[in-house]
Protein backbone atom coordinates (compact mmCIF):
# COMPACT_ATOMS: atom_id res chain seq x y z
CA UNK A 1 0.00 0.00 0.00
CA UNK A 2 1.37 3.67 -0.68
CA UNK A 3 0.98 6.57 1.35
CA UNK A 4 0.76 10.11 0.83
CA UNK A 5 3.71 10.85 3.03
CA UNK A 6 7.26 10.31 2.56
CA UNK A 7 8.39 8.22 5.05
CA UNK A 8 11.18 6.32 6.82
CA UNK A 9 11.51 3.85 8.87
CA UNK A 10 11.69 6.15 12.04
CA UNK A 11 9.25 9.25 11.23
CA UNK A 12 7.48 10.57 8.27
CA UNK A 13 9.36 12.98 6.67
CA UNK A 14 8.74 15.99 4.04
CA UNK A 15 5.14 16.49 5.69
CA UNK A 16 3.09 19.05 4.25
CA UNK A 17 0.14 21.42 4.36
CA UNK A 18 -1.26 20.07 1.40
CA UNK A 19 -0.78 16.39 2.28
CA UNK A 20 -1.76 16.68 5.62
CA UNK A 21 -4.79 18.82 4.57
CA UNK A 22 -6.09 16.33 2.24
CA UNK A 23 -5.71 13.33 5.01
CA UNK A 24 -7.65 15.26 7.29
CA UNK A 25 -10.22 16.19 4.46
CA UNK A 26 -11.18 12.27 3.27
CA UNK A 27 -10.96 11.86 7.42
CA UNK A 28 -13.78 14.26 7.67
CA UNK A 29 -15.71 12.92 4.99
CA UNK A 30 -15.82 9.26 5.69
CA UNK A 31 -17.01 10.09 9.26
CA UNK A 32 -19.43 11.59 7.71
CA UNK A 33 -20.38 8.49 5.47
CA UNK A 34 -19.63 6.42 8.63
CA UNK A 35 -22.27 8.94 10.86
CA UNK A 36 -24.75 8.74 8.16
CA UNK A 37 -24.40 4.76 8.08
CA UNK A 38 -24.89 4.86 12.27
CA UNK A 39 -27.88 7.24 11.63
CA UNK A 40 -30.13 5.34 8.55
CA UNK A 41 -29.44 1.99 8.89
CA UNK A 42 -31.67 0.83 11.66
CA UNK A 43 -34.96 1.22 10.65
CA UNK A 44 -36.56 0.88 14.61
CA UNK A 45 -34.55 3.30 16.74
CA UNK A 46 -32.76 6.56 16.08
CA UNK A 47 -29.51 7.03 16.87
CA UNK A 48 -27.88 9.84 19.35
CA UNK A 49 -27.43 13.06 17.46
CA UNK A 50 -24.88 13.80 19.71
CA UNK A 51 -22.72 10.48 19.12
CA UNK A 52 -23.52 10.98 15.12
CA UNK A 53 -21.81 14.20 15.88
CA UNK A 54 -18.79 12.72 17.07
CA UNK A 55 -18.54 10.40 14.47
CA UNK A 56 -18.08 13.09 12.00
CA UNK A 57 -15.11 14.20 13.85
CA UNK A 58 -13.35 11.70 15.47
CA UNK A 59 -11.65 10.13 12.41
CA UNK A 60 -10.02 13.55 11.85
CA UNK A 61 -9.08 14.01 15.28
CA UNK A 62 -7.05 10.26 15.61
CA UNK A 63 -5.65 11.42 12.07
CA UNK A 64 -4.37 14.74 13.53
CA UNK A 65 -2.84 13.15 16.04
CA UNK A 66 -1.19 10.12 14.15
CA UNK A 67 0.37 13.25 12.02
CA UNK A 68 1.85 15.52 14.70
CA UNK A 69 3.73 12.31 15.92
CA UNK A 70 6.50 11.11 14.24
CA UNK A 71 8.58 8.90 16.05
CA UNK A 72 6.78 4.81 15.96
CA UNK A 73 7.45 4.26 19.63
CA UNK A 74 5.41 7.86 20.66
CA UNK A 75 2.82 6.73 17.93
CA UNK A 76 2.56 3.61 19.66
CA UNK A 77 1.99 5.08 22.65
CA UNK A 78 -0.90 8.07 21.35
CA UNK A 79 -2.72 5.18 19.64
CA UNK A 80 -2.88 3.30 22.91
CA UNK A 81 -4.38 6.27 24.79
CA UNK A 82 -7.36 7.43 21.99
CA UNK A 83 -8.29 3.84 21.70
CA UNK A 84 -8.70 3.80 25.93
CA UNK A 85 -11.55 6.51 24.65
CA UNK A 86 -13.65 3.81 24.00
CA UNK A 87 -14.10 3.18 27.62
CA UNK A 88 -16.45 6.13 28.15
CA UNK A 89 -18.88 4.74 25.54
CA UNK A 90 -19.05 1.40 27.15
CA UNK A 91 -21.03 2.35 30.17
CA UNK A 92 -23.65 0.94 29.85
CA UNK A 93 -22.69 -0.20 26.91
CA UNK A 94 -24.17 -0.65 23.52
CA UNK A 95 -21.95 -2.46 20.85
CA UNK A 96 -23.13 -1.00 18.22
CA UNK A 97 -21.58 2.43 19.51
CA UNK A 98 -18.18 0.99 20.50
CA UNK A 99 -18.06 -0.99 16.84
CA UNK A 100 -18.84 2.52 15.49
CA UNK A 101 -16.18 4.11 17.23
CA UNK A 102 -13.25 1.85 16.46
CA UNK A 103 -14.77 1.98 13.18
CA UNK A 104 -14.15 5.71 13.00
CA UNK A 105 -11.17 5.38 14.86
CA UNK A 106 -9.44 3.16 12.58
CA UNK A 107 -10.14 5.35 9.44
CA UNK A 108 -8.60 8.28 11.12
CA UNK A 109 -5.35 5.85 12.06
CA UNK A 110 -5.59 5.07 8.69
CA UNK A 111 -5.42 8.50 7.13
CA UNK A 112 -3.29 9.67 9.64
CA UNK A 113 -0.79 7.38 8.30
CA UNK A 114 -1.52 8.74 4.79
CA UNK A 115 -3.35 5.72 3.41
CA UNK A 116 -6.11 7.59 1.80
CA UNK A 117 -7.22 4.69 -0.70
CA UNK A 118 -7.25 2.19 1.82
CA UNK A 119 -9.61 4.23 4.01
CA UNK A 120 -12.04 4.98 1.53
CA UNK A 121 -11.89 1.47 0.63
CA UNK A 122 -11.98 0.13 3.88
CA UNK A 123 -14.87 2.49 4.94
CA UNK A 124 -16.68 1.57 1.52
CA UNK A 125 -16.10 -2.32 2.37
CA UNK A 126 -17.41 -1.69 6.23
CA UNK A 127 -19.87 0.36 5.52
CA UNK A 128 -21.48 -1.24 3.26
CA UNK A 129 -22.00 -4.40 5.18
CA UNK A 130 -22.57 -2.61 8.44
CA UNK A 131 -25.81 -1.21 6.48
CA UNK A 132 -26.54 -4.49 5.05
CA UNK A 133 -26.64 -6.53 8.16
CA UNK A 134 -28.57 -3.73 10.17
CA UNK A 135 -31.03 -3.16 7.83
CA UNK A 136 -31.86 -7.03 6.90
CA UNK A 137 -32.18 -7.47 11.00
CA UNK A 138 -29.06 -9.81 11.36
CA UNK A 139 -29.18 -11.23 14.54
CA UNK A 140 -32.45 -9.96 15.94
CA UNK A 141 -34.48 -13.63 16.32
CA UNK A 142 -33.84 -13.21 20.10
CA UNK A 143 -34.85 -9.45 19.99
CA UNK A 144 -38.15 -10.33 21.39
CA UNK A 145 -36.57 -11.69 24.90
CA UNK A 146 -37.85 -9.65 28.11
CA UNK A 147 -36.99 -9.37 31.52
CA UNK A 148 -39.82 -9.77 34.16
CA UNK A 149 -38.97 -9.62 37.62
CA UNK A 150 -41.42 -10.41 40.38
CA UNK A 151 -41.37 -9.25 43.61
CA UNK A 152 -43.43 -11.88 45.94
CA UNK A 153 -43.26 -12.01 49.87
CA UNK A 154 -41.20 -13.94 51.61
CA UNK A 155 -43.60 -16.47 52.96
CA UNK A 156 -44.67 -17.54 49.23
CA UNK A 157 -42.44 -20.12 47.34
CA UNK A 158 -42.01 -18.68 44.24
CA UNK A 159 -40.99 -22.21 42.54
CA UNK A 160 -43.77 -23.09 40.19
CA UNK A 161 -46.07 -20.06 41.29
CA UNK A 162 -46.40 -18.53 37.55
CA UNK A 163 -45.54 -21.93 35.44
CA UNK A 164 -49.04 -22.10 33.84
CA UNK A 165 -48.83 -18.22 33.22
CA UNK A 166 -45.59 -18.77 31.53
CA UNK A 167 -47.52 -21.78 29.08
CA UNK A 168 -50.49 -19.12 28.44
CA UNK A 169 -48.70 -16.49 27.49
CA UNK A 170 -44.82 -16.93 26.71
CA UNK A 171 -42.75 -18.98 24.30
CA UNK A 172 -40.09 -19.52 26.49
CA UNK A 173 -39.21 -18.72 29.92
CA UNK A 174 -36.19 -19.71 32.25
CA UNK A 175 -35.18 -18.15 35.76
CA UNK A 176 -31.92 -15.84 35.56
CA UNK A 177 -31.32 -14.17 39.55
CA UNK A 178 -33.14 -14.75 42.97
CA UNK A 179 -32.46 -11.92 45.40
CA UNK A 180 -34.07 -10.61 48.24
CA UNK A 181 -34.44 -7.34 49.17
CA UNK A 182 -36.02 -5.14 52.08
CA UNK A 183 -34.19 -6.76 54.68
CA UNK A 184 -35.19 -10.23 53.57
CA UNK A 185 -38.76 -9.91 53.60
CA UNK A 186 -39.08 -10.02 50.22
CA UNK A 187 -37.58 -11.83 46.86
CA UNK A 188 -36.86 -10.39 43.82
CA UNK A 189 -37.06 -13.16 41.09
CA UNK A 190 -35.73 -12.04 37.68
CA UNK A 191 -36.62 -14.18 34.65
CA UNK A 192 -35.90 -13.82 30.94
CA UNK A 193 -39.03 -14.60 29.10
CA UNK A 194 -39.95 -14.56 25.44
CA UNK A 195 -43.98 -13.32 25.16
CA UNK A 196 -46.23 -15.17 22.55
CA UNK A 197 -47.01 -12.79 19.36
CA UNK A 198 -50.73 -12.29 20.25
CA UNK A 199 -50.01 -12.02 24.36
CA UNK A 200 -51.71 -9.58 26.01
CA UNK A 201 -48.98 -8.13 28.08
CA UNK A 202 -51.30 -6.41 30.53
CA UNK A 203 -53.66 -9.13 30.75
CA UNK A 204 -50.28 -10.89 32.43
CA UNK A 205 -48.89 -8.64 34.16
CA UNK A 206 -52.61 -8.56 35.88
CA UNK A 207 -52.32 -12.12 36.34
CA UNK A 208 -49.06 -12.23 38.35
CA UNK A 209 -50.23 -9.06 40.22
CA UNK A 210 -53.24 -11.33 41.71
CA UNK A 211 -50.64 -13.67 42.66
CA UNK A 212 -48.18 -11.70 44.36
CA UNK A 213 -50.04 -9.67 46.05
CA UNK A 214 -49.83 -6.73 44.28
CA UNK A 215 -45.81 -6.06 44.97
CA UNK A 216 -44.12 -4.70 42.69
CA UNK A 217 -43.35 -6.11 38.60
CA UNK A 218 -41.37 -4.81 35.89
CA UNK A 219 -41.26 -5.69 32.44
CA UNK A 220 -39.23 -4.51 29.77
CA UNK A 221 -37.14 -5.32 26.78
CA UNK A 222 -34.20 -7.09 27.50
CA UNK A 223 -31.83 -4.94 25.49
CA UNK A 224 -32.54 -2.04 28.09
CA UNK A 225 -31.27 -3.86 31.03
CA UNK A 226 -27.88 -4.43 30.08
CA UNK A 227 -25.17 -3.32 32.17
CA UNK A 228 -27.89 -3.53 35.22
CA UNK A 229 -28.78 -6.96 35.80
Amino acid sequence: METIFSTTTEQITNLTYQSAAIAILTSLILGLIISFVYLYSDRDSKGSVNFAFTLVILPALVCIVIILVGSNVARAFSMAGAFALVRFRSVPGDSKDIASVFFAMSVGLATGLGYIIFAVMFTAIIGVVYFVLRRIGYGTAGANQKVLKVTLPENLNYQGLLDDLFQEFTVSNKVDRVRTTNMGSLFEITYLIKMKKDADEKKFIDEIRCRNGNLNIVLCNNDSQKGVL
